[in-house]
This record gives structure tokens, sequence and C-alpha cells, in this order.
């Protein structure tokens, strides 16, 4: 018989050293108030897992499982002035830094798969921003407009696996390329955004990297045809322009002085035109909307995230509040991923979130039921039943 619950079985494998390293280096532990980093992440996975909207309800819901809580490596459940406290005053970057770590870990224990595009082999990453409200009465801090509050999430996604390789929360007002020009992107892959991260200046310092790039066109870039392709033998229909264009403006053309290729491409399924732009001349005209196409992706992440965990609404109103709830979604959202690449069951993330949200505390082999998460119904018939035959 399974003595620990789902949830306890998912905490167990988290490296407690790797984590009790971090919170080493940044002592979180000297003003605890009576509740450790530990038990403080694991009130914060609780607060995504089980879905809670307010401190109580974390400290409620740990409480609830009675004497259970020692087996999450927890002396005892949390009261809720000590989670808004800790989550006030406990440095963020803690689960930040341990976010990485944890990532690394779990990479190293299995293969996270591309969703497509698998005879690419060089790394493929999608790069976006999502802009989350707030309430300006309560979050004074993160001013975005007269009367709006807003803080925004930058993602630079891995495409092995969809997960997160970069992450950064801003106030609302801060413009993605002011985070592109701070981020520290590998350099020898092949990096998807779009229009919001129009710089000639970043493009030409993605390329001086060795990094490939590819993202849609404005309608107002001046720009001028150097070779335009025959297209009479393109097996492709979609493909309507494929050329080698350089930029024209004095300030343009000296931000990015080298040739771009732009193609242009029949969308069929929105009937619609998109013009791509990329640094890259050998692949097929194809290959580059198709690398385009897989930035649905991040947009993808962005919702399941906020769908499904708690991103939305905040149990603390304070600017470190926010950023440790933030991270610990992104942890959350490992962990899942993790469990999710290792079933044999194949799952849809939101499903599985869902079926773990219901089950959290149910006593039952964590690995067994995410192989198999659905009694069959049995082929035996049943004495009764087989007895009426017999008669008939």
């Amino acid at each position: 018989m399974v003595k620990l619950s789902l949830f306890s079985q998912m905490t167990s494998l988290i490296p407690r050293e790797l984590f009790s390293n971090i919170v080493k280096k940044y002592d979180t532990d000297k003003y605890s108030k009576g509740v450790d980093s530990w038990t403080h992440f694991v009130s914060m996975l609780f607060c995504h897992l089980g879905h809670a909207n307010s401190v109580r309800d974390i400290s409620n819901g740990l409480r609830s499982i009675t004497g259970n809580i020692s087996h999450l490596g927890c002396s005892h459940a949390p009261a809720k002035s000590t989670v808004s406290y800790v989550n006030e005053h406990r440095n963020y970057q803690v689960f930040q830094e341990f976010y990485y770590v944890l990532a690394d870990y779990l990479r190293k224990q299995t293969s996270f798969p591309k969703p497509a595009l698998k005879r690419i082999k060089r790394k493929i990453f999608l790069l976006d921003a999502s802009v989350i409200s707030l309430s300006l009465s309560l979050y004074d801090w993160a001013k975005f407009r007269t009367r709006k509050g807003a803080v925004k999430l930058h993602l630079l996604l891995d495409y092995e696996g969809c997960l997160p390789a970069f992450a950064d929360l801003t106030h609302g007002n801060v413009h993605e390329i002011q985070v592109a020009h701070k981020m520290r992107l590998p350099s020898d892959s092949i990096i998807v955004f779009d229009m919001g991260y129009y710089d000639f200046s970043w493009w030409y310092n993605l390329d001086s990297m060795n990094n490939w790039f590819v993202t849609r066109a404005k309608d107002n870039m001046d720009y001028e045809i150097v070779e335009d392709f025959d297209l009479t033998d393109e097996k492709d229909k979609n493909v309507l322009q494929d050329c080698n264009i350089r930029l024209k403006g004095n300030k343009a053309r000296t931000e990015y002085p080298k040739m771009l290729r732009m193609v242009r491409y029949w969308d069929e399924e929105n009937q619609n035109e998109l013009v791509f732009i990329t640094n890259n001349f050998s692949w097929t005209a194809t290959t580059v909307a198709m690398i385009y196409k897989e930035r649905w992706n991040i947009e993808a992440f962005f919702k399941m995230i906020k769908q499904n965990l708690k991103i939305k609404s905040f149990v603390g109103t304070s600017e470190n509040a926010v950023q440790i709830q933030i991270w610990t979604a992104l942890i959350t959202i490992l962990l899942l991923a993790y469990l999710k690449t290792k079933a044999k069951y194949k799952w849809h993330m939101s499903n599985l979130i869902t079926f773990i949200r219901l089950n959290l505390f149910v006593k039952i082999d964590l690995w067994a039921w995410i192989d198999e998460p659905f009694i069959r119904p049995s082929t035996h018939k049943s004495e009764q039943l087989m007895l009426f035959e017999r008669e008939g």
C-alpha cells in the first residue's frame, strides 16, 4: 500500500541538496519567521497545483493534511500571516536561480522532445513576452498606463520541451527589445521572434554570434532587392517570392550592413500573405515558413500557464511576492513537463494539471497512475452473468 500522496511523491523528485545550496548562498533561512525556505517553496507549489486563491487557502489546505505534512519535508503548515510575510521578505532570487538549476538537472534525467522540425539539428529558441494585468490600486509599483497596472513576462523557450531557457519579469511598460539586448542568447542557434523585436542592431548582434533568426517584416520596412530567385521549379506553390535584400537608409544600413533574405508566403489556413525575414540563405523557402510557424508554441505556452497556474491573480501584492509566484509557477510547469515526458500515457498538459489537482493528496503510486490514469473495464464476465447465460 502506498503511504505517500501524489504531492509528496512529486516533491521527492526535487533535489533537496541543490535547493539547500542556493538557500545557503542567499542565506534566506536567517529570518525565516519559523518557516524555512523549503516549506515556503512547498507552500507555493501547493498554491499552483491546488489552485489556491489566497494565503488563507494555502495555509488551510496544508493544515488539512495534518500529520502528512512531514512527508513533504516540512515540520508544520505555515499560518497565513507567515506565508504573507515570507512572500514579501524572502529574496525571490532563491526561486529564480533554482529554476535554472532544476532545469539543468531534469534535462540530464530525460530527453525533452521537439514538437516538430526534427531534421534541424541546431538548437531552436522561441522569444516573446506577455502582459499580466494588475490592479493599480493594489499594485501601485506596477505602473503601466494611467489607470492600469501590469507586469510583463519575457520568455525565451527552448524548443526541446518548449520550456523557458530564460525568463524575466519587468514592469508592463518595459519594451521587449530592452530585455532582448540584456539577454545572453546562446550562439550557433536559431532564434524565432515576432515584430516586437524590430531592432536592426540587435539582429546584427545575433548574426555576429553565428545565430540564425526568423521574424516577420514590417509593412514599412525600407529595402532594395539585390537578387530575386526564379520560382518556376518551386514545388511549394504557397511560396510567392524568395529574394535577397539590403536595407535602405543610412541608420538601418549602419545597424545591419549585410544582406538579408525575404520570403513571401501564402498562408492557406488564414488566407493571407506573410513576409518573413531571415539571415539564413541555405534553407528552402518552405523551411523558413515552417520555422516561423512553430512560434505559436510560445503563445500556447503563455496561454497554458495563465489558464492552469496561478499567475493572473496573486496571493501577495508586493513586487517580491509577485516575482516569487511567477518563478514558482515556472518551476511547477518544469516539474509537470518532466512527468509528462516520462509518462507512458499521452497527456495533454492541461489535463495532467487538472488530474493532479483532483488527486493531489490521494495515496496512489505516482508512476503507476501517471502511466495508466484510468481503470480499464474488466474483460472477465461476472459469475452472476455466466450463470444466466448457462440457464439460457
